[in-house]
């Protein structure tokens, strides 16, 4: 959907009040809810259930963002919050107001949201200033070109008014498409895949910026993602779907160290995945035991344990009580990936992957002890 369509039907702002009255909100109730709340949504694209009974409430200058793989439900989300998709079970409000649900249904223009997409969505034939001004139809002239140059420059492109989308680089049409978002000072600011477009480089310093922008400006905000990285790095909760479904809700850490499920532990990074039996509250491991609470003696589990969980040590004597075969090791930059072979107690090999910080490039065919950190081990039933 396009800018021109969002700003479309003007007209119907005569109606908003009396969806408002139809909503049954007042003001006062306004300044305890959350500036974006979906209760209970669902939604269907013919047979397939894309969304299925997400309730999620955002509070005013906070960031969450949307993530999970391909199809799992997270941008259908993003546009029934916007307004782009008719709702068709549930509820949506904003800073206390029902903007959809049972008998209302307000436009995307009268939400008070602002949108920055994918392909962000420039006019070509207009400059970068009147492309931030033209979200700003209520307002004079002067009051127009005073808050789209205030916006430019919340994201660094002043210098750059006169200018066409044309002429920038795709770091920089992101900023004006972030600009144009900012300028109308809306309660909330839902952004779809904004940083997928640019180069692995390019996009980690627009991200930056980007953050730093979204935190000065106190809007509530929703990102929607594919890249858990990214979402780590830029939400105070994150809000990780699958199938439609709401898996887990939480802050970075909470996601990353205490996963509900194997999706959620294995979706935030590669993991050593094992299927073992559970005997006396713990399950069996090459590389120790790991408690498995919850999971009655004898039962089947699969633990997945994350590469940096497995410490090494070269030279390992004959005192180590874990030792593992060196396949390969890999310099990553930051890290080391250490290709192992451990020995198993039904006498097979294990495969694992070990990531140590820094350089640590044992050669092929050597041999190493491992200790094994069972706050990066996690246990659940097969």
């Amino acid at each position: 959907m396009t800018p021109d369509s969002l700003i479309a039907g003007r007209a119907r702002r005569a109606s908003t009040e009396a969806i408002d009255a139809a909503a049954g909100r007042d003001a006062a109730a306004a300044g305890d809810a959350p500036a974006l709340a979906l209760d209970h949504v669902s939604h269907r694209f013919g047979d397939m259930l894309a969304v299925d009974d997400v309730s999620l409430a955002v509070g005013a200058g906070e960031i969450v963002c949307l993530v999970g793989p391909s199809g799992c439900g997270k941008s259908t989300l993003l546009r029934l919050a916007a307004g782009l998709e008719d709702l068709q079970s549930g509820a949506v409000s904003i800073a206390g107001r029902a903007v959809a649900g049972p008998r209302v249904s307000m436009p995307p223009e009268d939400r008070g949201i602002g949108l920055v997409f994918q392909d962000y969505a420039l006019f070509p034939h207009l400059s970068v200033l009147d492309n931030v001004r033209f979200g700003l139809r209520d307002l004079r002239g002067a009051e127009q070109a005073r808050r789209a140059r205030s916006a430019l420059a919340q994201v660094g492109m002043e210098g750059h008014a006169e200018s066409f989308p044309h002429m920038l680089s795709g770091g920089q049409q992101q900023r004006v498409a972030l600009a144009r978002a900012l300028a109308p000072r809306p309660r909330v600011l839902l952004l779809d895949e904004p940083f997928s477009g640019l180069d692995t480089r390019l996009r980690r310093q627009v991200r930056d910026d980007t953050l730093h922008v979204l935190q000065q400006q106190g809007a509530a905000t929703v990102i929607v993602t594919h890249d858990p990285e990214e979402a780590m790095f830029l939400a105070d909760r994150i809000a990780l779907m699958n199938a439609g479904k709401l898996v887990q809700l939480g802050a970075p850490v909470d996601l990353y160290c205490r996963p509900v499920d194997a999706f959620a532990a294995s979706f935030f990074g590669e993991v050593n995945r094992l299927e073992t039996k559970v005997g006396g509250g713990e399950a069996a491991t090459p590389v120790g035991r790991v408690p498995a609470p919850g999971i009655p003696d004898g039962s089947g589990a699969v633990v997945l344990i994350r590469p940096e969980a497995l410490l090494l040590s070269p030279d390992p004597g004959d005192t180590a009580p874990v030792v593992a075969r060196v396949e390969a090791a890999r310099m990553l930059g930051r890290s080391s990936l250490v290709h192992l072979s451990v020995s198993g107690d039904a006498g097979n090999t294990v495969h694992m992957h070990a990531r140590v910080p820094g350089q640590f490039l044992p050669e092929e065919g050597s041999w190493v002890s491992i200790a094994l950190d069972g706050r990066q081990a996690f246990v659940f039933p097969a």
